[in-house]
């Protein structure tokens, strides 16, 4: 048996009544990924393929590339970006979601906050 950590991190809550969903994203070459948006609860992911640019509010930019980990606090942080690095190949990461009841899993962020909070997409 071999066990290799690959992240450890205290999320600051969990969402009473949370439950977790598992998904897998795909991205193909040069795709921008979701529109900044935020998640009711903590996320835990993965890459397994290519390369994401991943952007939290209160963060610099940052490449998570195959093999590496990634996380997120959830709540009212704005997740800006997790589109693909490359434009030659794809990029595809599974996460982890402690789900609020009742919340949908990804909630959009207004262009009005966006441009409030003084941000664009490069």
């Amino acid at each position: 048996m071999s066990l290799t950590v690959l992240q450890e991190a205290k999320p600051p809550f969990v969402p009473e009544g949370a439950h977790a969903m598992t998904i897998v994203i795909e991205y193909p070459p040069g795709d921008p990924g979701t529109p900044p948006h935020r998640h009711p609860g903590p996320a835990f992911g993965y890459v397994l393929e290519g390369e994401m640019v991943f952007e939290l509010e209160g963060e610099p930019p940052r490449v998570v590339r195959a093999g590496e980990a990634f996380w997120e606090p959830g709540g009212d942080v704005i997740h800006y970006q997790d589109g693909n690095n490359r434009d030659d190949v794809p990029v595809r990461f599974t996460v982890t979601m402690l789900c609020e009841p009742g919340k949908p899993m990804v909630d959009l962020v207004s262009e009005d906050e966006l441009r409030a909070k003084g941000w664009s997409r490069k």
